[in-house]
């Protein structure tokens, strides 16, 4: 058979291209970017011998949906070009995988019409990124400057028990870098547990996980109104997302110093009340999509009322467009909102004296659902493939947390991950994928019959009304 020239070849792509709607491209180019990274990880110049094909696959799939969960120890199978390919995909997905997408997309479609290029635009504001253009330059400037204030302190004041030099600044830079971008990789196999006590570590790895989590919609805000900060001149999704977040750290830490107070034996209960509050502050930190621990983590370290929380707090997660996963703070206000409405038996959702419209608070209860069955399905996948009559039995709380944090793209792990074969840590993969992308927008690349003319001339048809009894 004929080889096609390359002209043409290429000609065929970008026509391919240009018929992908924005979830498609989205879907396609993170693909890529995780199949480049496995290749690049996978050879000698990034890693030793230990590390194959399987291995970076499992670490740049983690990497690109700044996870965290990882198969290998990066500070020692990597080499420091494999741990500075490590950090660049997690500025890629922490940076916004959709955003970068759409970016590039600009590129390979030019031809688009004005319709596409609309289409394009909405649905990245209906997914959480907020542009391209002057927006994304935006974006990539707030993160350089603060993940490089955050390296410095960390290089000045936080990691000073290492050599001065090259690998105290590279420490510093990569954990900065990490956490802003919540992604919970480090390059010490203990996390931070060696800097439980370090207040200046605890503080700015805190800092650069709530930053990078509130999202860039929210910082940009309070910049634009440092001048005049008064809660009236924010719009309500900052004031939302704040007030949020701000309760689920504070529900997080009390909780967490709770359960593991009344918890005998357990790892917090050795500590004096100022460790123990600063670990549980960074465990409530770090738990919505962070992934770093200051205290050992495992089913005998934490008890069960722990790791519930735990749970939650990952499932929750950060908020829309920043760079952390779950179902997003938003999410939670809205049917918390919802469920207060319905009690009061008002017909409208009302938040801070704004009226919700119906599709949003719709949009919330689909990504809920879908999510929590998506999870569900991932921990019944595990407990099926999981060997009952092993030495050491995984527990089905185990398993759903591993799945959870998978899914959150928090990186939380009680061991499981390593013990999993190839079956289950393939599960993990692909809850990392669809849980960065989100389970709506995977859902939209799928079935295209969810795109915006179809569903209009669906709204064309009417139905009758009739009631149901919930």
């Amino acid at each position: 058979m004929k080889p096609m020239p390359l002209p043409k070849a290429i000609h065929r792509t970008q026509a391919w291209y240009r018929r992908l709607t924005v979830p498609q491209f989205t879907v396609v180019t993170g693909l890529l970017v995780i199949t480049t990274g496995t290749f690049l990880l996978a050879s000698p110049m990034c890693s030793d011998s230990t590390v194959g094909l399987w291995e970076a696959l499992f670490t740049a799939t983690s990497a690109v949906t700044v996870t965290g969960l990882t198969v290998i120890d990066v500070g020692r199978d990597l080499t420091p070009f494999g741990q500075g390919v490590l950090a660049f995909m997690i500025l890629v997905g922490g940076l916004g995988l959709m955003a970068i997408t759409t970016f590039l997309q600009g590129f390979v479609v030019r031809g688009a019409s004005l319709r596409r290029r609309l289409d394009r635009g909405q649905t990245l504001d209906q997914f959480g990124v907020g542009g391209i253009g002057s927006t994304f330059r935006s974006i990539a400037l707030t993160a350089t400057v603060l993940i490089l204030m955050g390296a410095l302190v960390l290089y000045t004041f936080g990691f000073s028990d290492l050599p001065a030099g090259g690998s105290r600044a590279w420490a510093s830079l990569f954990h900065s870098i990490s956490a802003y971008n919540n992604a919970g990789f480090g390059l010490w196999s203990d996390s931070l547990e060696g800097y439980r006590t370090n207040r200046v570590v605890n503080a700015v790895i805190m800092l650069l996980i709530v930053l990078g989590g509130l999202g860039w919609r929210v910082t940009n805000d309070l910049w634009s109104n440092r001048q005049r900060l008064k809660r009236r001149n924010l719009s309500l999704h900052t004031r939302l997302v704040l007030r949020t977040s701000a309760l689920l750290i504070l529900i997080g830490m009390l909780g967490l110093m709770l359960t593991e107070s009344l918890s005998k034996g357990h790892v917090l209960t050795t500590m004096g009340w100022q460790e123990r509050v600063m670990s549980t502050l960074f465990g409530s930190v770090s738990a919505r999509t962070a992934g770093f621990t200051t205290v050992p983590l495992s089913i005998q370290s934490i008890s069960d009322s722990g790791l519930l929380l735990l749970m939650t707090l990952m499932f929750i997660g950060a908020s829309p467009g920043g760079t952390g996963g779950g179902i997003k703070t938003t999410t939670v206000a809205a049917l918390m909102a919802t469920t207060r409405s319905t009690l009061r038996g008002h017909d409208d959702v009302v938040i801070r004296h704004r009226q919700i419209p119906d599709k949003v608070v719709l949009r919330a209860v689909s990504i809920t659902v879908a999510s929590l069955l998506f999870v569900l399905m991932m921990a019944l996948l595990l407990a099926l493939i999981s060997d009952p009559t092993a030495d050491d039995p995984l527990s089905f709380l185990e398993l759903m947390f591993t799945c959870i944090s998978a899914f959150a793209t928090v990186g939380l792990d009680l061991g499981v991950t390593e013990q999993l074969g190839h079956l289950g840590q393939l599960i993990l993969v692909v809850g990392m994928f669809v849980g960065r992308l989100g389970i709506l927008l995977l859902l939209s690349a799928i079935w295209e019959s969810f795109e915006r003319d179809q569903i209009q001339r669906q709204n064309r048809v009417g139905y009758p009304r009739e009631d149901l009894y919930v």
